[in-house]
């Protein structure tokens, strides 16, 4: 059997109503042929650390189109795979580019926390079942709609907590007893990683014909990231923390970020324009972008208003914001935010009324249960020194130790969000959409909350975490309590004693917390929102061909004057 010359992909990225984009990874350096409807659009890989990628820009097309395409690297077919692994037994329908049709209504799934294990017995033991495999065969037989768009919220690889199959990778080229031990060390081992994570049969297609967004969260980099400046001068103290942090935010650059942009955005983007460059030049060989990207990489951890993560995107009368909640924190211990002075003023920009939605994807839960809200917002001032210096350490450890470090524990950012959306929902940014929704993940359990409001558009946070990688039983018990037991009263009597403001609304939650695996499906139509949770389940011990069964489902009327119906 021939090897392939794609390494992973072909991932279908950034769609609008005339134009793709379609990002590979080949084995070698190459041109890359995307053929679709009669027509050919090429692009020359470039290479970072000897890998080798191409993205092709597919324009020029018709909107509402739907255009089966085929991918040849060097004139070879490489893409419908003609080997495809020996292991699907499904034949998988061809994929295609299907272009945005103008007035359609959203159709959207997202998820977060996707851990990277085979799909066999003992993985769906350890880690449950694939909720995005799941998806992809009922689509792949036909029992879904194909969504507008696939939404990652973090969490898209684990650089920290790695399996076997990764393990065995990082043994075969290095000591894995010498820091950072299980975890990854520099980009070949995140290239590698990479691979795991989205190269099995069923998703590899999936994502071959899904449009796809994506954001990061810690563990694409390290759990609690960023927490505080504490936890980054611990990390700097290290020996192998400098390697990570530019491997973790190069490797995004190249498998996530840049297929976030539209044609436009990407112009713009500082490495890409070198790509271009080259190629308009014709310049000779392959454009190596190894030292730029590590420059950039290390110039955007240590300068995060050197670069933003976050962008937006209007979907007719939708407007989807992606925020960062994570890169562009200001750490200083007197100007925290979760949102440094740049990106906040940015999402401020963004927050326009005249949208019928106005959806806000963030890694983080803007909105946690009251319970978890209180105690972390406590946590905050105590490690601010509002007890004194030795509350503050303990404060400081117990963030660390139980992730304490959502929205709620960055006071400021907070208050300021709050107000912005309360004033987007009241009208007072322009006409008021019908909803401002939060799409999150992080948290390991899914559930759906709402501010208390009697007029104005609903303001909502829909949960959807993880997509696999449950939290271990005896945990569950912790979670609920810390968010919906008795650290509701006892969290809100904690935060008042040390002054934390109160929040300008009140919220509660509507539905949950389920713990399954998950995958979301957004629907929007002329009567409301529909929000459904989907799980994967295992038929017959028929372990790679689960089946997807609902797990959750609640609609979101487009009346105000209507209540939700769960």
């Amino acid at each position: 059997m021939a090897e392939s010359p794609l390494v992973l992909g072909p991932m279908l990225r950034h769609v609008d109503e005339t134009s793709a984009s379609i990002w590979v990874e080949t084995r070698a350096a190459s041109t890359v042929r995307v053929r679709a409807g009669g027509r050919e659009w090429h692009a020359r890989t470039f290479r970072v650390h000897d890998h080798h990628y191409a993205l092709v820009e597919v324009d020029g097309l018709e909107p509402d189109t739907v255009l089966p395409y085929e991918v040849q690297v060097d004139g070879v077919t490489a893409w419908p795979d003609p080997d495809p692994e020996s292991d699907e037994d499904i034949a998988f329908p061809g994929s295609v580019i299907a272009t945005r049709a103008p007035g359609r209504r959203l159709r959207l799934a997202y998820g977060s926390c996707r851990t990277s294990v085979p799909h066999d017995s003992h993985g769906n033991r350890t880690h449950g079942v694939d909720a995005m495999r799941a998806f992809a065969l009922a689509m792949a037989a036909g029992d879904e709609e194909p969504p507008d768009l696939l939404l990652f919220l973090g969490d898209q690889v684990y650089a920290d907590l790695t399996s076997k199959q990764m393990q065995d990778f990082i043994r075969s080229r290095r000591d894995i007893h010498e820091e950072p031990g299980k975890e990854l060390k520099d980009y070949e081992e995140y290239a590698h990683l990479y691979r795991l994570a989205w190269s099995d049969g069923a998703n590899r297609w999936l994502l071959s014909t899904v449009p796809t967004a994506m954001i990061f969260d810690d563990h694409d980099v390290r759990d609690d990231w960023n927490a505080s400046f504490d936890w980054k001068q611990e990390m700097e103290a290290t020996s192998w923390w400098h390697g990570r942090i530019v491997a973790g935010l190069g490797s995004y650059w190249v498998y996530q970020h840049l297929g976030n942009l539209s044609p436009s955005e990407r112009a713009e983007d500082e490495l890409w324009q070198r790509v271009v460059a080259h190629e308009r030049s014709g310049g000779q060989g392959e454009l190596d972008l190894s030292d730029a990207l590590d420059a950039f990489a290390d110039r955007s951890d240590r300068d995060p208003t050197s670069v933003r993560w976050s962008y937006a995107r209007d979907l007719d009368d939708v407007r989807l914001i992606v925020v960062d909640s994570r890169a562009a924190r200001d750490l200083t211990p007197s100007a925290r935010g979760l949102l440094d002075r740049d990106e906040l003023a940015w999402f401020d920009e963004q927050l326009r009324g005249g949208f019928r939605q106005v959806i806000i994807a963030t890694s983080l839960p803007f909105l946690l249960p009251m319970g978890l809200h209180h105690v972390e917002a406590w946590d905050e001032a105590i490690s601010q020194g509002a007890w004194g210096r030795p509350a503050a350490r303990i404060g400081e450890r117990l963030r660390q130790a139980v992730d304490l470090e959502h929205w709620a524990a960055w006071e400021n950012t907070f208050q300021a969000v709050a107000r912005m959306v309360s004033e987007l929902a009241d009208g007072a940014r322009g006409p008021a959409p019908q909803n401002v929704l939060f799409l999150s993940g992080d948290v390991h359990y899914s559930y759906l909350a709402e501010v208390e409001r009697g007029h104005g558009g609903r303001i909502l946070q829909a949960v959807c975490s993880p997509v696999r990688n449950p939290l271990p039983r005896f945990l569950r018990w912790f979670a609920v309590v810390m968010s919906y037991g008795v650290a509701t009263p006892v969290g809100a009597a904690a935060a008042r004693s040390v002054k934390v403001p109160d929040a300008p609304f009140e919220w509660h939650t509507v539905k949950g917390p389920w713990f399954d695996n998950n995958l979301a499906l957004l629907r929007d139509g002329p009567d409301g929102l529909l929000l459904t949770w989907n799980t994967g389940v295992v038929d017959h011990g028929d372990e790679r061909h689960p089946r997807l069964k609902e797990v959750a489902s609640i609609t979101v009327p487009a009346d105000r004057d209507v209540e939700l119906s769960v």
